[in-house]
């Protein structure tokens, strides 16, 4: 049975469809699964090793040269291969209009949440059948459920990512032992004062003897990360890296620190021990799974201090060694 799944973004959302897929690979693991998603979180999709093929759409960069014929010809070419697999049926997992849209392109059966469950009602008129999973539950048990209605088995107890960080993401020379520290995120009102980073920092390195890695993903963020690091030799400002290697560095460290950000979810889903900081999001709607090696600090207006957090991401570390 070949199924496509349509799960177009953001990077938690396709973090968030992790446990599902996994759930999938053990209890139906004769299906062949493909992946449609956004081309850049393609690499999410690819740290599941159950992920047979993924096929990538650029509507981020495509909606805005709408008149260009470079445009149509790589749509063109979407709607030509995803119409030659011949799928038994299309799972679109997102549940909004956009979503439905592309998995129309497919020309095979789609099934999806119901109109109550889907975050847009009207993406199920799309769908050939539908599924209910309430809401007000958490995003991976909601798409774990409905993954388990599907393809008809009941849902594991244990919620497991199964990833797999490929040879392709491999970092070299990292300075060992490391913590990663995640300043960037995508509002300003979400970003932890520079002055807390530094102090978190220091005293990381003087109890732990550690090194500390800033990764970045633009210009304002490679700069935020030097004022962070600047005149500390032992925070490290990282060169420009992919997902794929993000996932190789997250791996490897001894522990994580970060604020709202995909990366944060994904270091959970590494199971890595972690801890969020929220200053101007509720951690109980966006935060990481909370275990123990994994916690949320913070909420809207509430800025937690740099020895909260190292305490925090010590008594982390700590249950992660047992």
């Amino acid at each position: 049975m070949k199924i496509l799944l349509v799960r177009l973004s953001s990077m938690g959302d396709l973090i968030h469809t992790l446990p599902a897929i996994e759930d999938l690979a053990r209890q139906c693991p004769d299906v062949e699964l493909h992946w449609l998603c956004e081309a850049g979180f393609a690499d999410i999709a690819r740290l599941h090793p159950f992920v047979k093929k993924i096929h990538v759409m650029k509507w981020r960069q495509w909606r805005k040269h709408l008149f260009r014929a470079e445009t149509w010809r790589e749509m063109g070419h979407l709607k030509q291969t995803l119409r030659q697999e011949v799928f038994d049926f299309v799972l679109d997992s997102q549940g909004l209009i956009k979503s439905a849209c592309f998995a129309k392109v497919a020309k095979s059966p789609i099934c999806g949440l119901d109109k109550n469950s889907a975050r847009e009602g009207w993406a199920a008129l799309a769908y050939v059948k539908t599924y209910a999973v309430p809401k007000g539950k958490n995003a991976v048990w909601r798409n774990r459920e409905l993954f388990a209605q599907v393809f008809g088995y009941v849902m594991p107890e244990t919620q497991v990512f199964g990833l797999t960080v490929p040879e392709a993401g491999r970092l070299k020379n990292l300075a060992q032992p490391y913590y990663a520290a995640l300043h960037a995120t995508s509002r300003d009102s979400k970003l932890w004062p520079v002055e807390n980073w530094r102090s978190l920092l220091q005293k990381l390195n003087e109890e732990q003897q550690c090194n500390i890695y800033l990764p970045w993903g633009n210009e304002d963020e490679k700069t935020r990360a030097k004022q962070i690091a600047d005149g500390l030799p032992f925070a490290i400002v990282c060169d420009k890296i992919n997902l794929l290697q993000a996932a190789y560095l997250l791996k490897y460290a001894v522990g994580i620190v970060g604020v709202d950000t995909g990366l944060l979810h994904l270091a959970n889903a590494l199971e890595k021990p972690v801890v969020g900081i929220y200053t101007d999001t509720d951690p109980i709607k966006t935060g990481v799974q909370v275990s123990p090696i994994a916690k949320n600090l913070g909420n809207i207006g509430q800025i937690p201090t740099a020895d909260l957090v190292y305490q925090a991401l010590m008594d982390c570390v700590a249950a992660d060694k047992g």
